[in-house]
């Protein structure tokens, strides 16, 4: 289950901290070398575990200014993408269509990626959409109604399809589906979908599981494909099928393939990267990148 998670300045009014943590909480500002950062995060990490045992998560909104600390990464290095107004004009885009999870790296690296994609020529592929938070931030970002390329947008819309699923972790998965329709992570239904993306042009919505809504991407050049199925079988079995419609230089974007709790899912692509030759970048988001080389 995810904590709730609440700003520093609540933290006072919703426990009672011991005169000491206070002091050492009040002592952890951006460290001047690497002995003072080391010890203040061990401090960090104390506090952290013992406001944890309330059932809270302490979280500092980041700044360019501040450590970076969201989204399970930890960074004090450079993150001033964040003022900037076309990231930030996206990045709120993304928010209007499915709310704030606190993902601004994890976007970043979306946007980066399709710029560098829509300098090729080719379609764009998400499959795994959800409310349609990266797509709908890397339609903004990239002014989607002043390109001709289509994106295709496919998804369940129903939360993960059980029958792909490794029967050892069906359970877990049908519990997270319920969980995720409960708080509205998930979608329940395209219609919503649908309202979003409607002021964009070039847009085409395919309801279903893949791999059998892979037909129905009527492209053979594809310059940027997002793979975010929270499963392992269609994200490689996705993989596959386009991996031939892939222009020279086409990004990959895994948005699971090295986040906690998603092995098997970096298990099956890693397989798959050695069957096809290539490797997968790590990414300290959680994320995995592949860059298509020539054919």
């Amino acid at each position: 289950m995810v904590k709730p998670e609440i700003r520093w300045s609540e933290v006072s009014r919703q426990i009672a901290l011991s005169a000491t943590v206070r002091q050492a909480v009040s002592r952890v500002h951006f460290p001047m070398n690497r002995s003072e950062l080391r010890d203040r995060m061990r401090i960090r990490e104390a506090v952290r575990k013992l406001i944890e045992t309330t059932g809270y998560t302490i979280r500092r909104l980041p700044t360019a200014e501040t450590p970076y600390d969201q989204d399970g990464l930890t960074s004090v290095h450079n993150h001033d993408f964040m003022k900037d107004p076309d990231f930030i004009r996206a990045y709120n885009r993304g928010c209007l269509a499915a709310g704030d999870y606190h993902w601004h790296w994890r976007i970043h690296l979306g946007l980066w990626s399709a710029k560098c994609a829509a300098q090729l020529s080719g379609d764009f592929v998400e499959c795994g959409v959800n409310r349609g938070f990266l797509s709908s931030a890397v339609m903004e970002y990239l002014d989607w109604n002043s390109r001709e390329s289509t994106f295709y947008l496919l998804d369940t819309f129903e939360g993960i399809d059980l029958t792909q699923v490794a029967e050892g972790e069906r359970q877990a998965a049908a519990e997270r589906n319920e969980e995720h329709f409960r708080s509205g992570f998930y979608v329940r239904g395209v219609d919503s979908v649908v309202k979003n993306f409607s002021e964009w042009k070039h847009v085409k919505i395919i309801p279903g599981s893949v791999p059998g809504t892979l037909s129905q991407v009527d492209s053979d050049q594809i310059a940027w494909l997002h793979l975010d199925m929270n499963c392992a079988e269609p994200e490689v079995l996705a993989l596959e099928y386009f991996w031939d419609r892939l222009v020279t230089g086409a990004v990959v974007l895994l948005d699971d393939y090295a986040y906690r709790g998603f092995t098997s899912q970096k298990t099956a692509i890693d397989r798959l990267a050695n069957r096809l030759g290539i490797a997968v970048a790590s990414l300290p988001t959680g994320q995995g990148l592949i860059l298509r080389p020539p054919h």
